[in-house]
């Protein structure tokens, strides 16, 4: 089994789930593991009280924190990584297999938090909400019966996590911007869009996800993402009062 202070910087997140039954199955996997990190994302308000009642994992969904937003969610995680069962969706992120992408959140868990996103019952995880990740996770199904259900999804990802699997040592890594860190970034660049002209009323949105997906896979460090917004925050301020003289402006970073 992973260390204890590994298994404490996952944090499972579980997007706007409706079913009590797979939130407590989620729940109770989570426990059994040793992952006791759950963030849900607007949950269906009657489905989380009961499960919030239910038997098996109750002191884990007492302590359970609710996130009005992916961004709230993973603020604090520097690798956000999304589960999928692929179907006939179009993905633009990088896809890999549980036992790969295990070995990676793996080794990320040792210096930094992490955030695994399931998505609803229903719908799985928006392309929004995958727009918030590096990469994506698939556990392979046959292909007559490709969707798993939510609380066996998490149990299945967490097993993987938690089994004792030999690595390979990596080279000593920057930290990591955290997904608070590269959303400043994003907003500021989005922001130095608009102004700019580049995106107008009628594609902000589609450009606000194609933006927030190009600066997470940039796999910013907390250094560079330092970097990017002082240059942005500069931009900005030019953008804005285009009248000041180029020694006017706020301090280089």
């Amino acid at each position: 089994m992973a260390q204890p202070v590994e298994l404490d910087r996952l944090r499972v997140v579980l997007v706007s789930p409706r079913n009590p039954l797979n939130i407590g199955a989620a729940a109770r996997a989570m426990s059994n593991f040793g992952f006791l990190r759950l963030r849900v994302v607007n949950p269906y308000d009657v489905a989380f009280r009961e499960a919030r009642s239910a038997m098996g994992a109750a002191s884990l969904l007492a302590s359970a924190e609710g996130c009005n937003s992916v961004t709230e969610a993973i603020a604090d995680c520097s690798l956000v990584v999304g589960s999928t069962s692929i179907q006939h969706r179009e993905l633009l992120h990088p896809i890999r297999r549980l036992d790969e992408g295990a070995m990676l959140i793996r080794q990320q868990l040792t210096t930094a938090p992490v955030a695994l996103l399931f998505g609803s019952e229903k719908f799985g995880l928006s392309n929004e909400d995958l727009s918030h990740c590096h990469w994506l996770i698939n556990i392979p199904t046959r292909d007559e019966h490709v969707s798993m259900n939510l609380g066996q999804a998490v149990a299945v990802a967490l097993y993987e996590l938690a089994r004792e699997n030999k690595t390979i040592d990596a080279p000593e890594l920057p930290e990591m911007a955290t997904a608070g860190d590269v959303e400043r970034v994003t907003l500021s660049l989005l922001e130095a869009l608009n102004i700019s002209g580049y995106s107008t009323p009628a594609t902000m949105a589609a450009n606000e996800e194609k933006i927030r997906r190009l600066v997470c896979h940039m796999n910013l460090s907390s250094r560079d993402a330092e970097l990017w917004q002082g240059m942005l925050r500069q931009i900005l301020w030019k953008l804005r009062a285009p009248q000041n003289g180029p020694l006017d402006g706020p301090e280089n970073p």
